[in-house]
């Protein structure tokens, strides 16, 4: 990676670092500050530090709940008591970074401009890539809630002219979230609520559905979490545009689609087999890349058995289930992975205490690196290079999947 600062790269990165404590004190605490904006699901889940001296596995700590204590006490007489259940939860950490090569000399003995204008560089790449980490960890839970009731993911529909045949976040699903957390005796948050991360986009239907408009939004804004946009059913929404998004992937590969080629595939006829001729030009790398892809045509799933190339009207492909007899010529094969006609798919994530862990970035957990000019095996005989970088540690895993529910939604753009 390199900066606008008459830069240029080098092939890898040296062990060590150039910087006093003092200063390496200071630069650590001022990159955390520029990555700590953009940890949006780092917020909401239990902290742990990072294990020193114990390798790259980390155990979080799961408490199971006492059962009711419905025995009266008898006068004078000391009850058998009960004991603690913990249970352990282990995740493997691994470490993340990149950094900067710069052409200007770093004085170390100072704060030197352009040294807080990299950070601030690298601390919103930090920050979105260990957002994403956590992400990615935490939207694999199965607790799962669909818009409007729906049972599956492929079957969401947006872009409806009838705005209430869309499966937008509503009100209505958010209750239904809500109670499920409730059902499942999980603890919230501050003010007795729970948390929602919602993307824009997502935030943008829910908060146009009456209802929502109907709820006074009377949350003391001090008492709000980075990015929150308001109440409604004891659920605070924080919105991030890092908030995860289930794309159905093109059927070919976009760099060869010509200019005006349709990203999905139209059917041109079906024979008795099942054979299905494609109106479209299929290359040699997007047949192979295809078998074993989930698909979806008129409302239906399937998976891409074989897949041979050749241009339109001779390129065919099969599938491994029988096909329904609405699948006729000029019915469009749209990706699969999504909802209905490979539409994208919102993930908004509907979060009580202790449903996840996290590792902390403080305490070593997200650290500078910097290197002066000329700096041993930095490949710089003529002392013209220093570079600017960070490293981080970073697990999270789920600990209680009840205490969180994946809504997953359309939405209207």
């Amino acid at each position: 990676m390199s900066i606008n600062y008459n830069t240029q790269t080098t092939a890898t990165n040296v062990a060590g670092n150039n910087l006093t404590p003092e200063m390496k004190t200071y630069y650590d605490r001022a990159l955390i500050r520029f990555a700590s904006p953009k940890l949006v699901h780092a917020q909401f889940g239990q902290k742990k530090p990072i294990p020193a001296g114990s390798g790259k596995t980390i155990e979080f700590r799961k408490f199971s709940p006492l059962p009711k204590a419905m025995v009266p006490l008898a006068e004078g007489v000391t009850p058998k008591g009960n004991s603690l259940n913990v249970s352990t939860v282990e995740s493997t950490v691994e470490q993340y970074g990149d950094y900067v090569t710069l052409s200007d000399m770093l004085t170390l003995s100072s704060i030197d401009s352009v040294i807080s204008e990299t950070q601030a560089v690298l601390g919103d790449q930090a920050g979105r890539t260990l957002d994403t980490v956590i992400r990615e960890k935490i939207n694999a839970g199965t607790n799962v809630q669909y818009g409007n009731g729906k049972s599956d993911r492929s079957l969401l529909v947006g872009g409806e002219a009838d705005y209430a045949d869309n499966d937008y976040l509503n009100v209505a699903t958010v209750k239904k979230a809500v109670a499920t957390l409730k059902r499942n005796n999980a603890s919230p948050f501050k003010d007795g609520c729970y948390v929602a991360i919602i993307h824009p986009d997502v935030a943008n239907d829910l908060t146009n559905d009456p209802e929502w408009k109907a709820v006074k939004q009377n949350v003391d804004p001090e008492d709000w979490y980075k990015g929150a946009i308001g109440k409604i059913h004891g659920v605070v929404f924080v919105e991030s545009t890092e908030a995860k998004i289930f794309r159905a992937e093109n059927l070919r590969n976009a760099e060869t689609l010509e200019k005006g080629d349709p990203e999905c595939l139209t059917v041109a006829a079906v024979d008795a087999d099942g054979n299905i001729t494609l109106r479209e030009d299929l290359s040699s790398d997007d047949a192979t890349a295809l078998i074993g892809r989930s698909i979806q045509i008129n409302g239906f799933d399937y998976s891409v058995a074989t897949a041979v190339a050749g241009d339109a009207g001779s390129a065919v492909i099969t599938v491994a289930e029988t096909l329904d007899k609405s699948v006729i010529a000029d019915c469009i094969i749209y990706p699969g992975g999504a909802g209905a006609n490979g539409r994208d798919i919102y993930s908004t994530l509907f979060i009580g205490q202790n449903a996840y862990g996290v590792t902390n970035i403080t305490g070593g957990g997200l650290e500078t690196i910097l290197k002066q000019k000329g700096s041993a095996g930095t490949g710089d005989p003529l002392d013209q290079r220093s570079t600017v970088g960070w490293k981080a540690t970073q697990t999270a895993e789920i600990l209680s999947p009840e205490f969180m529910v994946r809504v997953e939604t359309t939405c209207s753009y």
